[in-house]
């Protein structure tokens, strides 16, 4: 670990009551005793751990910067292990960056992103999967995402990973018992075990990677295509789901000319919507580029919504739009359910009937405007998305972990076929041991330093 006392501003960017230089390493309390004074006139360095102390931030002529507060966190009892000063501040950019600067004339260095939790992973406070956890709690869009971040981030989802690698040099062990004393002819027996034993393990992983959907909707959101002709409502059901009037609404056909993209949280589950322009052949140049970018979100979509205005007669155009999304994982929606209906979904059937990938799509009847029929549309996303009432505390979130656990699994399924092959305990121990490190990776425990270097690098300054 690298011995520099490093700083950098904690908060976000723009006004606000409170900004925080967090400031970390050996020589934190000197660093920090050289632009705060105390109020009490005793130095941070002679103060205890988990005290926080008023003073004043001021510059190399005495002269106040600003008033602070400053926490003092003594290593080992600190985010990062290491001796932590955070100066609170008020919350205004310029003050900010001034008391930044002063903090870096006079010794630390500015930290590069991540590297106040890479020093916490590095120090074993964290483990690599809790480390890249806290950036999932800083994003989490919704409360279910935010649940299962903080799952990430206490530990449960890397337990289970050190629970299989336990298993797995157990079993190895068992194996190298085997190899060490053949004259105790162990080996069958042991064989047979690790065989029940690397099935059982195999499961596991399949659990785990069954969860690899709903994580990563979780943690990345639904990309939603809202489509549509003219003058359905798709504006409204924007605004409605977003709770808030983001879309511009009329009665003139054709308002929305460029695609909108806005995220909202449905039951729990982030849903990134793309309201796009109404689908229609038209001479404006302007609205036809966007009805072709309509076109191209619709194909991009993980998940579209077809708006249809179930108050007027179903025509050619409607048809176009259920053409576009046949084969697509989509939820047909009667909108204006408020009003007289002229559409039913027998009829909307009927048009489906000849696209086989989409014959069974759910066709739910809504109200933009009182947003009847919003629960069953709540319903059908949550299961899409794969979400329950009560969701597994381990979920598979990103691409990286994902590709560790197949490579985990590939390893496992090795092993079973040398066994299945006849081979001696020598071959069965090479699968789980690579099955072991690979495992490793997830937790940092086998990671290479390129790896960890990659992974704080998306971290954001000051975390």
């Amino acid at each position: 670990m690298s011995t520099e006392t490093i700083a950098a501003i904690a908060t976000a960017a723009g006004a606000a009551g409170i900004g925080i230089i967090r400031v970390s390493g050996a020589e934190a309390l000197a660093v920090a005793d050289r632009v705060f004074a105390a109020a009490s006139g005793t130095p941070l360095a002679e103060t205890p751990g988990g005290r926080a102390v008023y003073g004043r931030i001021v510059d190399d002529r005495a002269a106040t910067v600003d008033e602070a507060i400053a926490l003092v966190m003594r290593a080992p009892h600190s985010y990062t292990t290491e001796d932590v000063v955070e100066l609170q501040c008020h919350g205004g950019s310029t003050v900010l960056r001034r008391v930044l600067g002063l903090v870096l004339a006079h010794g630390a260095r500015l930290a590069a992103c991540g590297e106040f939790t890479k020093r916490a992973f590095l120090g074993g406070r964290l483990d690599l999967s809790q480390a890249q956890a806290v950036m999932d709690v800083v994003s989490a869009r919704t409360d279910r995402a935010l649940a299962v971040a903080e799952s990430h981030l206490a530990g449960h989802f890397s337990g289970e990973i050190k629970a299989m690698r336990d298993r797995c040099l157990a079993l190895i062990a068992h194996l190298e018992a085997a190899i060490d004393f053949p004259e105790d002819d162990i080996d069958d027996v042991a064989t047979a075990e690790v065989e029940r034993a690397v099935t059982e393990m195999r499961g596991a992983l399949r659990r785990l990677l069954a969860t690899a959907h709903t994580g990563r909707i979780l943690h990345d959101g639904l990309l939603t295509a809202i489509v549509g002709k003219p003058n359905v409502g798709k504006s409204s059901l924007l605004n409605a789901l977003l709770r808030e009037e983001r879309a511009i609404v009329t009665d003139i056909p054709g308002t929305t000319r460029d695609s909108i993209e806005e995220t909202a949280d449905l039951g729990g589950v982030p849903l990134r919507i793309i309201d796009t322009a109404g689908i229609r052949e038209t001479s404006d140049t302007v609205e036809r580029i966007g009805v072709a970018k309509a076109r191209e979100y619709v194909e991009k979509a993980a998940l579209v919504l077809a708006l249809f205005d179930g108050s007027q007669p179903f025509t050619d155009e409607d048809r176009e739009i259920l053409s576009l999304i046949d084969g697509k994982q989509a939820i047909v929606l009667l909108n204006k359910a408020d009003l007289e209906q002229v559409v039913t979904e027998k009829e909307i059937r009927q048009a489906l009937s000849s696209q086989t990938a989409s014959s069974s799509l759910p066709i739910l009847s809504i109200s933009t405007k009182d947003e009847r029929g919003f629960d069953a549309l709540t319903k059908a996303i949550t299961r899409i998305a794969g979400v329950t009432e009560t969701p597994e505390a381990s979920y598979v979130t990103n691409e990286r972990d994902i590709a560790i656990l197949r490579t985990a699994d590939e390893h496992l399924r090795a092993a079973l076929a040398t066994i299945a092959r006849g081979l001696s305990p020598d071959f069965i121990s090479i699968d789980l041991r690579s099955a072991w490190e690979t495992l490793g990776e997830i937790t940092g425990e086998t990671a290479t330093e390129d790896l960890i270097d990659e992974i704080f690098s998306r971290f954001c300054i000051g975390k």
